[in-house]
């Protein structure tokens, strides 16, 4: 149940609704996430990672009004060209959210391996908080994560091709590199809840792999 009385000052009232595509991919590969406004952008990095199936195999980074913000500490040589914030000390709730409906919601960059070059376009609104629901969760999903390291929106259109067509010369190689548990079209909503659930708590406030493995080179 949505609450009847909503403060709009309140923070505890809403949460955020970001709806999340990675760009150049038809149709689209979505999903629509249900985010508090406590989480800050590390957290919201574990969410993304874990809602689209990615293995946090490589960099990251938010692009919030042409400010970076990621890990700092994979630039510690300087080779960016911008300067890395620290995504843990910005939070949802920072972020300035339109009252008014005729106004342009939020919109946040997420890119994700500077290889494949995975862009995310993030278009967040506040939403009324729902009574007894947990947050961070997904609510819809269309499609499955491309795998990691297939070489982008190019080198994933050359996969599917391949994958779905069983004359092709590639198509067992491509049907045992990807899995048998891949398939394109179908998202699981029960396991990316499952699958958010545990990168959240696995990231204690800040990134995951600050806790469990040494700072990848």
């Amino acid at each position: 149940m949505i609450r009847r009385m909503l403060d709009p000052f309140d923070p505890d009232s809403f949460i955020v609704r970001a709806e999340v595509h990675i760009l150049d991919i038809e149709p689209k590969i979505s999903r629509t996430l249900e985010l508090p406004m406590a989480l800050n952008l590390a957290q919201l990095h574990e969410v993304l990672q874990a809602a689209f199936s990615w293995t946090d195999s490589h960099l990251h980074q938010f692009n919030i009004g042409g400010l970076i913000y990621g890990a700092p500490e994979f630039d510690e040589d300087g080779f960016s060209d911008s300067r890395i914030f620290e995504a843990t000390e910005v939070r949802m709730i920072d972020l300035h959210f339109p009252y008014g409906p005729d106004e342009n919601p939020v919109t946040i960059l997420y890119e994700y391996d500077f290889g494949d070059n995975w862009h995310h376009l993030l278009r967040l609104e506040r939403a009324p908080r729902q009574e007894g629901a947990k947050y961070p969760r997904c609510i819809t999903a269309a499609r499955s994560g491309p795998p990691e390291d297939v070489g982008g929106t190019s080198g994933y259109a050359d996969f599917l091709e391949a994958w779905l067509d069983p004359s092709h010369e590639e198509h067992k190689a491509m049907r045992r590199w990807a899995g048998r548990k891949f398939q394109p079209e179908l998202a699981d909503l029960d396991d990316i809840n499952k699958a958010i659930a545990k990168a959240l708590r696995a990231s204690k406030g800040s990134y995951r792999f600050r806790h469990a493995r040494p700072v990848r080179g």
